[in-house]
């Protein structure tokens, strides 16, 4: 099996697992934003987007750019990647024990035709 990055993917699950945080992704998806409009379509303060948008900085899901005084962000190069391979790999993984612990609970029955 690939070995992953401990801290990588603990940072980027942390960061997924709050709704507003995956809220702001889905709008990035869309198109960039500054962290005043994030604020606003989330009504909440600008202290509070701004944890946010760098928890989701830290994980490498977003990246910001200050112009002026407007600091945009946009989605991050890794597109959820690595996680995604994480993901797939112990998918791959549980779908190999159930259809193995359907062929044993497949045995044990007993035929129905007698």
């Amino acid at each position: 099996m690939v070995q992953y990055s401990s801290r990588l993917l603990d940072r980027s699950f942390a960061a997924l697992s709050d709704p507003t945080r995956r809220g702001i992704i889905d709008r990035l998806g869309r198109a960039d934003a500054s962290i005043t409009s994030l604020a606003d379509t989330f009504q909440m303060t600008l202290t509070g987007m701004k944890k946010h948008v760098h928890v989701l900085e830290r994980a490498g899901l977003v990246v910001t750019q200050k112009v002026g005084r407007v600091r945009t962000c946009k989605l991050g190069r890794s597109g959820l990647k690595v996680e995604a391979e994480w993901i797939e790999a112990h998918r791959k993984l549980f779908e190999a024990r159930f259809d193995a612990l359907d062929e044993i609970i497949g045995e044990m029955k007993p035929e129905e035709s007698e």
